[in-house]
C-alpha cells in the first residue's frame, strides 16, 4: 500500500499533526517507511547563519526543529529516516518526491487565510498542485 511516505516538515505544530497522520498510514503496512524531508530555506538561512556559532550550531539548531516530530515518530515504532534538502521549499519538496518512488506525500498547512495565500502562496498548495504522487494536507 504505502511503502513510502514522505512527510515535509518544518518545526510547526501543523508538522506534528502531519505526523501523526504519516504514523497512522505507515501503521497500516510493515514494511512502510517514512521519509522525514526538513528543507533549509535559502532565504531564511542567511540570518540563521550570522545568528549561529558554526556550522555544528546551524545543524544542531535544524535538528530541533524536527525534535518534536522525531519523538513521536519513534514513539509509534515506525521506521523512518532524514532527509535535509536546502532550497525554497515548495519546489524543493516537488523535486525531491517527484525523484523517487514516492507512494503519498504528507504536508502540514500554515493556515494561511485566502488574501494571504493568494499573495504569497503556500508552499502546501505548490506541493499539491506539482507532486506526481497523492498528497494529503493536515489542517
Amino acid at each position: 500500500m504505502y511503502n513510502h511516505i514522505l512527510l515535509a516538515v518544518d518545526g510547526s505544530d501543523h508538522s506534528v499533526r502531519a505526523a501523526e497522520e504519516a504514523i497512522k498510514l505507515a501503521r497500516l503496512n510493515e514494511s512502510s517507511k517514512i521519509e522525514v524531508v526538513f528543507v533549509a530555506d535559502f532565504a531564511k538561512a542567511r540570518e540563521e547563519v550570522l545568528h549561529s556559532e558554526g556550522s555544528e550550531a546551524l545543524e544542531v539548531a535544524r535538528r530541533r526543529k524536527l525534535g518534536p516530530v522525531e519523538e513521536k515518530l519513534e514513539a509509534a515504532g515506525v521506521s523512518y529516516y532524514v532527509t535535509i534538502l536546502r532550497g525554497e521549499p515548495g519546489p524543493a519538496i516537488v523535486e525531491h518526491a517527484n525523484q523517487q518512488p514516492t507512494d503519498m506525500t504528507i504536508i502540514g498547512s500554515r493556515g494561511l487565510n485566502s488574501l494571504q495565500e493568494m499573495v504569497l502562496g503556500s508552499v502546501s498548495h505548490k506541493v499539491a498542485k506539482r507532486v506526481k504522487s497523492p498528497v494529503m494536507i493536515v489542517k
